[in-house]
């Protein structure tokens, strides 16, 4: 139990200073923010293929938009602020390719985070996942924007 509560509060600290701007890239504008780390190596999880769904009318998921984690395990530019509206939105973590690209078989085909945004007005969302072959563990981080 205190491992997991210690893993919990990491996971919740790297969210947290996952919301720092890098000087001059006016990231800090940008609605959705993901943020990957790989448990097993303790370093960001690099290239690992992103795709965020937006629940249609017809209650069918459509596709949103599509991207890979960094050398920072982040992904940015998702959208827009006029694009990300008020709906329920999931994004989904490639983890078996992830996994695979470096010869270990994983338990999971991916990781997903299902959640309705800005029901409560405009608010910047950071989705972090940290991933393990066998398990992993997702927080977020809901902010007002900044102007």
């Amino acid at each position: 139990m205190a491992s997991h509560c210690l893993l919990l509060l990491c996971l919740a600290g790297l969210a947290f200073v996952s919301e720092a701007e890098p000087v001059g890239t006016g990231e800090a504008k940008c609605p959705l923010m993901v943020k990957v780390l790989d448990a097993v190596r303790g370093s960001p999880a690099v290239g690992v293929a992103v795709k965020v769904f937006k629940k249609g009318a017809d209650e069918t998921w459509e596709p949103f938009a599509t991207g890979k984690t960094s050398e920072t395990g982040e992904l940015h530019g998702l959208t827009t602020e006029k694009d990300f509206v008020e709906a329920m939105y999931k994004v989904e973590l490639d983890t078996k390719s992830y996994w695979t690209a470096l010869g270990i078989s994983p338990f999971h085909e991916h990781a997903e985070v299902v959640f309705t945004a800005n029901d409560s007005g405009r608010r910047h969302y950071t989705i972090a996942a940290l991933l393990s072959p066998y398990s992993y563990s997702t927080t977020a981080v809901v902010t007002n924007p900044k102007e």
